[in-house]
């Protein structure tokens, strides 16, 4: 095959995988925090294995947020992902707190000080990128993997697929043509059920969430439907799988499709560019596709720990791109203030915006009406087509 022609996979997990729990809770945390002062400071991991939960991190927040208060909230994030099983249930389940204050080593660096502009969190990198593979400028493989799972969890929370349980993995391979996707050549899925329920029993309660994802006929054939292929998948979540805060990066983000710079999102508040500064570099590659003024766009960002500015801001179109790259970086750095403090103001993150992130992917939803994924929104596309008319 030329490189215009070839087959490329994505995978999702969903919100009751293990790692995924561990995100779900942190991530809460970071609201709670956010809630009670949206300027706090939060960097906190989640462990969870058989009726375990530990919480570790670093904050600096009010009093009134209490370990009990993290005890709550971790809870009530498992409750609501729907465990109650003998192996990880919410209200049975031992809850940890090993939460401390943040170093203040760090936070002479990065907070702001006299004529000192508030420094990034860390250093690092960071990408974004869209494509128009999909409707919300997503590269579709990681696009309808999340889709099939976001289906099945919404049946499962319905009440109308009993049957299944929270723990789920689904993986989409597609072929592609002259480099446009035409069709799926295999899907995976592995989903939590209950007791008594049989392999072909679960396998038709998926079908139809993979059809009414996929366009029109791009389903696999038969042979290449795969449903739960080890045959049996009652013990799931945390009990059959220890699980940690940020370890489904890829799945976060562009399913591979786009390099990653390593950095995890979930339990970080907006201050820390591992988060902020990845959804300021997807939400101007994002503007930059729906623009126009490139078929796929990839932007990297590059930060040093206590420095404002970004080092770097790369943009390769790969190939697509219809005006200059050097003009279109310089015209987004004039469009937005890629620094930590400009970042969370032009996108309004500090509000407790992030639980509903930490499942089915922090790219390609719909931006909310109180701020919820404002990082997705298209509101630079007429400035960009004017600084390029």
């Amino acid at each position: 095959m030329s490189k215009l022609d070839y087959l490329f996979t994505s995978e999702s997990v969903s919100e009751g995988h293990p790692d995924k729990v561990c995100d779900r809770i942190s991530d809460a945390i970071v609201d709670t925090y956010l809630t009670a002062l949206p300027e706090a400071r939060v960097a906190v991991e989640t462990l969870c294995t058989t009726n375990r939960i530990v919480l570790a991190g670093e904050v600096r927040g009010p009093d009134s947020i209490t370990d009990k208060t993290l005890e709550e909230v971790a809870r009530h994030a498992v409750k609501e992902i729907g465990y109650e099983q003998v192996g990880f249930h919410w209200k049975d389940a031992a809850v940890e707190v090993h939460v401390h204050a943040q170093s203040s080593d760090i936070a002479v660096g990065v907070d702001a000080a006299g004529n000192k502009d508030e420094g990034a969190g860390d250093q690092g990198i960071m990408f974004g990128y869209a494509v128009n593979e999909t409707e919300h400028l997503m590269p579709a493989p990681i696009y309808y993997a999340h889709a099939i799972l976001k289906s099945l969890a919404e049946a499962r929370h319905s009440g109308a697929e009993p049957k299944l349980g929270p723990d789920a993995k689904s993986q989409v391979t597609l072929r592609y043509v002259d480099g446009k996707p035409v069709g799926a050549t295999s899907v995976v899925v592995s989903t939590q059920h209950s007791e008594g329920a049989s392999q072909e029993e679960i396998r038709e309660i998926v079908r139809p969430h993979v059809l009414n994802v996929l366009p029109e006929g791009w389903m696999c054939d038969e042979e290449h439907f795969y449903v739960n292929p080890t045959g049996r998948f009652v013990i799931g979540g945390p009990d059959g799988d220890c699980g940690l805060t940020g370890r489904k990066i890829i799945v976060d983000t562009y399913g591979g499709a786009a390099p990653h710079g390593g950095g995890a999102f979930s339990g970080k508040d907006p201050t820390k560019v591992d988060r902020s500064a990845a959804y300021a570099a997807r939400y101007l590659a994002k503007n930059v596709v729906a623009a126009g003024l490139a078929d796929k766009c990839l932007i990297q960002l590059s930060y040093a720990i206590g420095v404002p500015h970004p080092l770097s801001v790369y943009i390769n179109t790969e190939g697509t791109g219809k005006v200059d790259e050097a003009k279109l970086s310089q015209v987004l750095r004039e469009l937005m203030d890629l620094t930590p403090r400009g970042i969370r103001t032009h996108l309004g993150l500090n509000r407790p915006i992030y639980a509903r992130t930490a499942a089915y992917g922090h790219f390609g939803r719909a931006p909310e009406a109180d701020g919820g994924f404002s990082w997705e929104r298209n509101d630079l596309v007429d400035e960009l087509k004017r600084a390029f008319a």
